[in-house]
């Protein structure tokens, strides 16, 4: 195992940052696996601890047969940001903005280097490509801020990889995971694994999130040069976890084995490994997923669970004002899996409570929130 520290720009007077990557193997083939870029979303932290343990053991055994990249704490920034006993993960405190979003978009400054140098050799095409993306990140400016270089780091390492992984969890979940919709049957072994309740598909979701700076350039660049051979080469998703409590030790090592059970499928690890089962959660659009919202300020009782499958008209939560007793009862506009709920049981209108994923679209233009 080799251990990568990269010390962040910007950090005040006698303070400082560390982005820590641990490498293991070694092959032409890379899977890079990043943990909590949300910082106070800690299952994945938890499941990256147990993924080293495993990594290193089967390292020393001679197993590994490709690079294996580990980031357990993929944001040292967020971790480090806590208001009056309270863990402010999701966005940096000083600029307001979600560390899952605005990564550096790749096609079109590779698209302007490369263009004329592509040809029908896929292999030959996929080397040029990443060796442009790395040179593009390493030959930006200087970053304006802590933030920005993180995201340089992060995307650096993970540019060159085959497959991404980027660990999260939402409030109260069901385990879901994100993916380009061409990518659905190479990870449906993992959500099977997983035992994943949906799998949420779109080319853009209209945030600029990690693994789509991963794995979308691929798809613009094979659309800008329909003449060239140009694979998915860099198969990224988000993971959701489950719930943002679910740090329990048999949950971490289930998804860890789930993980190493898929990279193995993938040709990154040898030896036995049990198949992946043979019930999978169904792929639906993005663009089939309603954010269900309270009509005015109130106390939440959830009726339903995460993770199951509501109808159409189903009520799913309840908004009681105490002061002038009005209650109103948030039904379901679509049918389909209730895969995540808010944290908050007090709540106003504009804060998403509920998430039904449904297999018809019903949304169009941004689909993520913030």
């Amino acid at each position: 195992m080799q251990r990568i520290d990269h010390t962040l720009p910007w950090s005040h007077l006698g303070t400082e940052r560390r982005l820590s990557v641990f490498r293991y193997g070694h092959g032409p083939r890379k899977a890079y696996i990043q943990a909590s870029l949300h910082a106070d979303e800690l299952p994945g932290m938890r499941t990256a601890w147990e993924l080293k343990q495993r990594l290193n053991d089967l390292e020393a055994q001679g197993l590994l047969k490709g690079v294996i990249e580990l980031v357990p704490v993929a944001n040292p920034i967020g971790l480090d940001q806590h208001l009056q006993s309270a863990h402010m993960g999701r966005f940096e405190l000083g600029s307001g903005k979600n560390f899952n979003r605005s990564f550096v978009e790749l096609s079109a400054p590779v698209a302007q280097r490369i263009g004329e140098r592509l040809g029908d050799d896929p292999a030959a095409n996929i080397t040029l490509i990443r060796q442009t993306m790395a040179q593009v990140l390493d030959e930006l400016p200087a970053p304006p801020s802590q933030l920005e270089a993180l995201h340089r780091l992060l995307l650096r390492h993970a540019c060159d990889a085959d497959i991404t992984l980027d660990l999260h969890c939402d409030f109260e979940a069901a385990i879901h995971l994100y993916a380009l919709p061409q990518h659905w049957p190479q990870w449906r072994s993992l959500a099977a694994r997983l035992k994943a309740g949906v799998a949420l598909l779109c080319e853009d979701s209209g945030g600029s999130s990690f693994d789509e700076s991963c794995s979308s350039p691929w798809l613009r660049l094979a659309k800008a040069f329909p003449e060239a051979v140009i694979p998915p080469a860099n198969l990224a998703t988000t993971l959701e976890l489950g719930s943002m409590g679910d740090t329990r030790v048999e949950q971490a090592r289930a998804n860890c084995e789930a993980i190493l059970g898929f990279l193995a499928e993938q040709g990154f690890i040898s030896g036995d490994w049990p198949p992946a089962p043979a019930d999978c959660c169904e792929g639906f659009p993005f663009e089939g997923t309603q954010y269900l919202f309270a009509p005015h300020h109130g106390v939440v009782s959830f009726l339903r669970e995460a993770g199951e499958w509501v109808e159409q008209g189903d009520p799913l939560f309840e908004v009681v004002d105490p002061l002038s007793d009005r209650v109103t009862t948030v039904r379901a506009g679509t049918s389909g899996v209730l895969f995540a709920l808010d944290r908050g049981r007090y709540t106003q209108p504009g804060i998403w409570q509920a998430k039904v994923a449904g297999r018809e679209p019903i949304r169009a233009g941004k689909l993520i929130n913030d």
